[in-house]
């Protein structure tokens, strides 16, 4: 599924203009990516929570140079699902296989 058909499904499912759906669903996004380049966590309950998680420094190679690199220590975005959530999904994913 792609944003595109989210918007489409979200806007049949509300009665709202598709341009409306678009709009709420990019500044939702947005205010995501504000909150952890700020280092605040999201929590939506029932859904699950986006934090950020620190990757240690390390030495990494780079194979084609074979040379060895420092790669420094970084944040990096995590989602993780509320366990209502996982449960719900485990329960109810139908089979892709026909």
């Amino acid at each position: 599924m792609t944003k595109a058909d989210v918007i489409a499904e979200v806007s049949q499912k509300t009665g709202l203009e598709k341009i409306d759906v678009q709009r709420t669903i990019e500044q939702f996004v947005e205010v995501i990516k504000g909150s952890l380049i700020n280092n605040e966590n999201v929590y939506m309950r029932g859904f699950g929570s986006f934090t950020t998680k620190k990757r240690a420094e390390k030495v990494a190679r780079n194979i084609t140079k074979n040379t060895s690199i420092t790669v420094p220590e970084h944040y990096i975005p995590n989602f993780k699902p509320a366990k209502t959530f996982v449960a719900e999904v485990k329960d109810n994913v139908k089979s892709k296989k026909a």
